[in-house]
């Protein structure tokens, strides 16, 4: 494997890392799997500490060492600001993986995956909600992405909190009615809200576990509650303003372009939601065309590892079709 010709793929996301060393001809030589990378909450040394132990793993499965590795191609989560993806490209030169190393956030990944060349927009809506885009010649669109102080609205976490803060009120004769005040609280065996709020201040139920009530929120609304319905609409708006705002920054939206949809909310293809989306894109962006991405992200990250290469297309397309 010549040292100028692979790459070492990371797409590392909140929950779980997954490497792939690639060869010159686009053969993936190994993989591994690792936890989850999150630099605020670790600091960024230990967090690329853990990654470098799953980069290693990859590396031995493959028997070669880091002078074999040509380009590092890393898509991380939390990289959500240019600094911080300077940050973490420092820190990860400073290992000596590769020759050149490339960070971004891991969004990128996704939309790299569900297109064929670097051109297009990407929304992902996981447990949070995000949107990039990239044209050939190198250009972005992004957004900050850091929660509601960055503008944001959506992403299964917030959805939860939005159902609960309907369904409190319901109860309580603040709002208007809603079934969510129902549904929410018999996902976890509970008779009302009051005793769902009481269980998760104190502890009884982890908090982790709200983002369960998120896939209770769509089959209420495909029940017909106007309520739940109401917030399905509106992630949809989100998704549309996001993904409008990104290939007009590029200039693509009046040409043909893929708008690419990732995560776990849009990859579980709730109709209403669905419906909704493609209703408010043929009037924001007519020319878009509409695909759920379903290859790994790693995948991604390797693509554009070998798109700095200069990797041929066939390359590509090797790489493409193991992920297939």
């Amino acid at each position: 494997m010549g040292v100028n010709s692979s790459v070492l793929a990371i797409d590392a996301g909140n929950s779980k890392t997954d490497v792939a060393l690639i060869g010159a001809d686009g053969t993936v030589l190994s993989t591994a799997r690792g936890g989850g990378f999150q630099p605020p909450v670790v600091g960024i040394g230990t967090a690329v500490d853990a990654l470098g132990a799953t980069v290693q793993r990859a590396l031995s499965t493959a028997g070669v060492g880091v002078e074999s590795v040509a380009h590092v191609s890393a898509c991380l989560a939390n990289a959500d600001l240019p600094v911080e993806e300077e940050q973490l490209t420092e820190a990860l030169g400073a290992r000596g993986w590769g020759r050149t190393v490339e960070v971004r956030n891991d969004t990128f990944a996704i939309l790299r995956a569900g297109v064929d060349e670097p051109r297009g927009v990407a929304v992902v809506c996981g447990a949070g909600i995000n949107c990039v885009g990239m044209v050939p010649d190198g250009r972005t669109a992004r957004f900050p992405a850091i929660g509601r102080i960055s503008g944001d609205w959506g992403g299964g976490s917030g959805l939860a909190e939005e159902a609960m803060w309907f369904a409190s009120r319901a109860e309580d004769g603040r709002g208007e009615p809603t079934e969510l005040a129902r549904t929410l609280p018999g996902h976890f065996g509970l008779d009302s809200m009051y005793a769902l709020i009481e269980a998760l201040h104190l502890g009884r139920i982890e908090s982790e576990r709200r983002h369960e009530l998120t896939p209770v929120l769509f089959a209420t609304g495909a029940a017909g509650d106007p309520v739940a319905r109401g917030l399905v609409d509106r992630l949809a708006e989100e998704v549309v303003a996001m993904a409008a705002v990104a290939l007009s920054r590029l200039g693509l939206l009046g040409e043909q372009a893929p708008v690419v949809l990732g995560g776990s909310v849009l990859a579980a293809r709730h109709p209403q939601l669905d419906d909704r989306i493609a209703e408010l894109l043929a009037v924001r962006a007519p020319k878009a065309v509409v695909r759920v991405v379903k290859e790994s992200p790693v995948l991604g990250a390797g693509l554009l590892g070998l798109d700095h290469t200069g990797a041929a297309p066939e390359v590509h397309s090797r790489l493409r079709a193991q992920y297939a």
